[in-house]
């Protein structure tokens, strides 16, 4: 198994392991991306995401996709996205490795933090990222304003 960058070519198998993280969710038709978005957006004149792929055999078992953000009190962070093991190939190490690829990657480009979220109800994501000496912060809440809600915030307030 090797961990390299990805590559546009990768985009279908990527597709796939987020397709297979949406089931996993229970969000199954959550899912509009589609590989021409991915292309474009991880690889055009501008890239939105960075990703790391984990290869076996000339197929793509897991991935990691980030992108950067910016910290008002500690500057530059790298923001985890997703962190996908083909169900067939958990417990094998997988996930440790491309997290290590992450952590190397944060300390190569000097971020002042590496930051992910997991939902409340998944355990063994929980233990694994606990047990990778990650802090899991309780008291903070996301916030999302998805794409209705961004639309009905405008229309009250022009």
């Amino acid at each position: 198994m090797i961990i390299r960058k990805g590559k546009p070519q990768d985009m279908n198998a990527v597709l796939e392991l987020i397709l297979e993280l949406a089931i996993f969710e229970k969000e199954p038709d959550a899912v509009e991306i589609t590989v021409e978005n991915l292309i474009q957006d991880g690889f055009g004149a501008q890239p939105l995401f960075g990703l790391f792929v984990a290869e076996s055999n000339d197929t793509i078992i897991g991935m990691a996709l980030y992108h950067y953000k910016y910290s008002t009190w500690k500057g530059k962070s790298i923001h985890l996205e997703d962190l996908i093991v083909t169900a067939s190939e958990r417990g094998k190490g997988i996930g440790k490795i491309l997290l290590q690829a992450m952590v190397d990657l944060a300390k190569e480009e000097k971020v002042k933090r590496l930051e992910w979220s997991v939902l409340d109800w998944n355990a063994p994501a929980i233990e694994f990222y606990e047990q990778s000496g990650a802090e899991i912060l309780k008291e903070w809440l996301l916030v999302r304003l998805d794409e209705n809600r961004l639309e009905n915030f405008a229309k009250k307030n022009n």
